[in-house]
């Protein structure tokens, strides 16, 4: 009798092959294609576990299945496939057991069996070419004949239609989600134009797309594939943040991507902006929403800025006098002066970095439009975001999304000109992080009446989402803005807000004295091996020992960069190491090891499952056998299917940007000359002022001086500022028609 099958090791080059037919199927989920299969192998005497992606199985299918054993702690011994193919049985027992199962509409085991005793290995051929023999069996009429043609019809289109997929390069989870979203077109679309998987497809990119491509025969200089390549290109640019590129820019990019004639591409930036996709204005060539949503900024903002103040004139030496004494607190010439300058103004910024009153200001602010019956609402771009909003104002705070009801299902928001918010004020918070598109949205729920409050500290990173929103806003001259930049007396005794000024103004943090207790520390480190040493001893060792910080649930690592031995994905798979190294099942996908009690991140918004990009949450649980993956967000449980696990990261560490909006206890920041690209100055700025209590920074002096004096961040390419100035050239008003805002500081 044939061995069992052992385990592949992981130096193991080459895959593993296996056939067999299905006898049972365990798990199928129609949604993502995830099976588990129980197989019959010839040789073996025990039925097989085999898992994969099959748009449809059914038991009596025969399998050809590529991949690598595997020996799972709960489940056993598993064949995970990469490559699935089904086929129709060939053996009347198979062919039996196939039209048993329930796969065609109107043929149960009973009859599955007439059918076989009837037509033996020719019934596919009856059923697909002369069914009106059907109706020779008794118990078979005009509908159920009808029934089983149209079921026939469909499976036979789901097997040719991944067949073709499979033939032209595209692995089994991606054809699945192919086929899951183009339906029964899905040959046809794909042979039309490979190039649109990128656009209409998580997962598939350009890259995939063109090799797909060049399966079909598409030539590398076709005019279509260079109209791909110049969207793709302007893409990839906008993903740096970029509104546009100018015309060469965009040849440049586009033909070291292509590696075709320029004039090709010439042709295909013609072709695209003739087709609307791309639109050219004033020296400078857009995607089409990006444009769009630019302008529409710019027309919204330019409509909210008009009109009568929705709470009217209020008295503010009256005013202030009494929030003061609902509060408890006295407030400083600069925030009354702010707190007069936003109650005049129908749209307005409000600027500065921590410890300098924002909070403060804006919880006057409402109590006082509270008490003359304003109605408000308040968002933030992150749920963490949101979530502080509320806790600090008193008053529920949505994220962007959920205010403007976004329905997953058409992508679309439910709040919009036609049907706007019901509100006399909003409040925006960390509006540093709001992008053009969004921010287009967003103005477009407003109606006429409302006024604006933008909230957000300028000085941190920008949108990872192309834009500049908060800092246009600022430029264009045209929004009241108040800038606040007194430190307060309790902020004073924190050396996170200490050192976070200190930064943006470009002078070297403050390490405590020897012996003292504080809520910032700098770490010096020789080099990159000493660096990486210290790091994992504070987060595992000496934060936990001194402190009490938990090392997973209080303590995050954010870093410059996601690759080299101090970026995100090395730090990763050390602290998941040292800090869950126990934990079962574990499973791999994508390239990363799952494991219950891992700290995981949201790597792009899923707005089905109400998660968005830089959420960060702890594996509850994996079932690898009903395929799911439970992740608890602030006491929400999320369910994942497994394919859908590129969707997240390992989250000890995360990088800076992707922290953006939210707050932690305690922050660990390395800071090494491998960074060297990305050590500027609002980078670091942003990373320290993320942490609440305690902010511990390793870094090479050389690399800190770098951070600290570097201030060349590049000019992302927006026209906010300008078409704002266009709409607006007297410049700067109050909400009175008054004159120019000056920041107000002490």
């Amino acid at each position: 009798m044939p061995s069992r099958p052992q385990p592949s090791s992981a130096t193991d080059q080459h895959p593993e092959r296996l056939a067999g037919s299905i006898e049972r199927i365990t798990f199928h989920s129609e949604q993502t294609g995830f099976c588990v299969l129980r197989v019959k192998v010839r040789g073996q005497r025990d039925l097989l576990t085999v898992v994969g992606n099959a748009a449809s199985v059914s038991p009596g299918e025969f399998i050809e299945a590529q991949g690598h054993w595997v020996n799972d702690r709960q489940h056993g011994l598993q064949f995970r496939a990469d490559q699935l193919q089904v086929v129709p049985p060939a053996t009347l027992e198979g062919i039996e057991k196939y039209l048993g199962s329930g796969m065609v509409k109107g043929i149960g085991p009973h009859f599955a069996r007439k059918l076989v005793h009837a037509f033996g290995e020719a019934v596919f051929d009856v059923i697909e070419s002369a069914p009106e023999r059907l109706q020779e069996l008794p118990g078979i009429g005009h509908k159920r004949r009808e029934h089983i043609i149209a079921a026939w019809a469909e499976q036979k289109m789901i097997r040719e239609i991944m067949v073709f997929l499979q033939s032209h390069g595209v692995g089994t989870a991606r054809a699945v989600r192919i086929f899951k979203t183009y339906g029964d077109e899905a040959i046809l679309k794909v042979t039309e134009n490979p190039y649109r998987l990128a656009l209409d497809i998580w997962g598939i990119g350009f890259k995939t797309a063109d090799i797909i491509a060049q399966n079909l025969g598409i030539p590398r200089d076709s005019l279509l594939r260079a109209r791909a390549g110049v969207r793709h290109a302007l893409q990839v640019h906008s993903e740096e943040g970029h509104c546009a590129a100018a015309p060469q820019q965009l040849l440049g990019m586009a033909s070291r991507l292509l590696e075709i004639p320029p004039a090709i591409i010439e042709q295909a930036m013609a072709d695209e902006v003739s087709a609307g996709h791309l639109i050219n204005e004033e020296h400078l060539i857009y995607l089409a929403p990006l444009q769009r949503a630019e302008q529409g900024c710019a027309t919204h903002l330019q409509r909210l800025l008009h009109g009568s103040l929705p709470w009217g004139d209020i008295d503010v030496s009256r005013a202030l006098p009494w929030v003061e004494a609902q509060t408890g607190l006295t407030l400083a010439p600069s925030q009354r002066a702010a707190i007069a300058t936003l109650l005049a103004s129908k749209v307005a910024v409000l600027t500065g970095g921590p410890g300098v009153g924002k909070t403060t200001l804006v919880h006057s602010l409402l109590r006082i439009l509270h008490a003359k019956r304003v109605s408000v609402l308040l968002a933030a771009p992150t749920g963490r975001a949101a979530k502080r909003l509320t806790e600090t104002t008193g008053h529920e705070a949505k994220t962007v999304h959920r205010l403007l009801e976004l329905d997953p299902s058409t992508f679309r928001f439910k709040r919009d000109a036609d049907h706007p918010l019901e509100t006399d004020l909003l409040v925006l918070d960390e509006a540093s992080m709001l992008d053009t598109l969004l921010m287009s949205q967003l103005l477009r729920a407003l109606p006429d009446k409302a006024g604006l409050l933008i909230v957000g500290d300028v000085d941190q990173l920008p949108s990872v989402a192309p834009g500049t929103v908060l800092a246009d806003l600022i430029d264009s001259g045209v929004v009241p803005t108040v800038r606040l930049t007194e430190i307060f007396r309790q902020a004073l005794s924190s050396r996170i807000i200490v050192n976070a000024h200190r930064i943006n103004r470009g002078d070297a943090p403050m390490a405590p004295l020897k012996g003292e207790t504080s809520d910032f520390y700098l770490i010096e480190a020789g080099d990159a091996e000493d660096l990486a040493a210290k790091l994992y001893d504070t987060v595992t060792e000496r934060i936990p020992r001194r402190f009490g910080f938990h090392p997973i649930e209080d303590i995050q690592v954010l870093t410059p960069m996601n690759l080299g031995r101090l970026g995100v994905r090395a730090i990763n798979l050390e602290l998941q190491q040292r800090l869950n190294p126990g934990a079962q099942p574990r499973l791999q996908r994508f390239g990363t090891t799952y494991a219950p009690g891992d700290k995981v991140l949201q790597r792009v918004n899923n707005y089905d499952k109400e998660v968005f990009n830089g959420d960060i949450g702890r594996i509850l649980m994996i079932d690898p056998q009903q395929d799911r993956v439970t992740v608890d967000f602030d006491g929400r449980s999320i369910d994942y299917q497994t394919c859908e696990l590129d969707e997240l990261s390992l989250a000890y560490a995360a990088s800076i940007h992707k922290a953006q909006g939210s707050e932690y206890p305690v922050v660990v920041l390395p800071l090494a000359m491998q960074h060297y690209q990305l050590l500027e100055r609002n980078l670091l700025y942003t990373g320290v002022t993320r942490g609440k209590q305690l902010v511990v920074l390793i870094a090479e002096p050389k690399a800190l001086r770098i951070a600290v004096g570097r201030r060349r961040a590049q000019q992302r390419i927006t026209r906010l500022a300008q078409r704002l100035r266009i709409a607006s050239p007297g410049g700067a008003r109050t909400g009175d028609g008054g004159s120019t805002v000056p920041p107000c500081s002490a």
